[in-house]
């Protein structure tokens, strides 16, 4: 009798065992699937980030080819149009800068073209010019003084090679100044460029003269074009951010404005 009491119970007891790692199972394997789609779901946005992220990148850099190089083709055929008559050497030279402004804009664009789709072969990659950085300042400062607007450099420090990035970045940032100074200065304007390699940081500074050279903020000109200056600013700012620094836009009392920027150069 005993016996088979205690066989009964082994017996529910093993059923209800059963029941409950069927139940076990079942709930782990709905956790498993419920798991496995929220990491597809965040495997997705952290894709649609990056896609975002590469987007806004390839934004900015074709914001600061482009509206660099056409700035300068434009005040170059403007200047060209108004001597063309009386004065056609410096009309010939001015047509001639344009030329070449023109020539450095298709030559970014088609390195950057050719970043975003190389060819499967790299037939092509060996065209591809370099990123500029600060060792083209050079040749930036020579077209905006062409152009109109006497810049004086300053370098202070110690020059050193900069990772790729910190370079292009403080490449873009005298680049944006000194084109807006050029598009909004009256004539009499000019800029000063400082460059100081310290041991930790990159100090960037350009000031000008003359009108404000960013805008996207209160110190704007009336006359400026807020939309396309204010990504500018907005570029060049989370391009510092990227590198850990901060980047400061503002007018200055005496006229003119002022934008300067810190990049580390320890940081990973």
């Amino acid at each position: 009798m005993w016996d088979l009491v205690v066989a009964a119970v082994a017996c529910l007891a093993a059923a209800l065992l059963a029941a409950r790692l069927v139940r076990a199972r079942r709930a782990f394997a709905k956790a498993l699937e419920e798991r496995g789609w929220l990491l597809e779901r965040e495997r997705e946005s952290a894709a649609q980030n990056a896609v975002d992220a590469e987007r806004a990148r390839i934004a900015r850099e074709l914001h600061d080819i482009v509206s660099h190089n056409v700035s300068v083709m434009v005040v170059q055929a403007g200047a060209a149009r108004r001597v063309l008559a009386t004065e056609p050497d410096q009309a010939a030279a001015a047509l001639q800068a344009v030329e070449a402004a023109g020539r450095d804009t298709m030559t970014e664009l088609r390195h950057l073209l050719g970043v975003l789709a190389p060819p499967a072969d790299g037939a092509e990659q060996a065209e591809l010019s370099p990123q500029p950085s600060l060792s083209r300042l050079s040749p930036l400062i020579d077209r905006i003084a062409f152009a109109g607007l006497p810049v004086e450099v300053r370098i202070s420090g110690e020059p050193r090679p900069l990772p790729s990035g910190v370079g292009l970045t403080a490449y873009r940032i005298i680049q944006e100044a000194l084109t807006n100074a050029l598009k909004h200065g009256d004539g009499a304007a000019r800029a000063e460029v400082t460059v100081r390699y310290a041991d930790h940081h990159l100090r960037v500074e350009v000031l000008n003269s003359g009108p404000s050279m960013l805008s996207g903020g209160r110190s704007a000109p009336a006359s400026s074009a807020p939309g396309e200056e204010g990504r500018g600013l907005l570029g060049l700012r989370q391009r510092v951010r990227v590198f850990g620094g901060d980047l400061d836009a503002r007018r200055r009392l005496g006229g003119g404005f002022r934008v300067r920027a810190r990049i580390p150069l320890d940081r990973p």
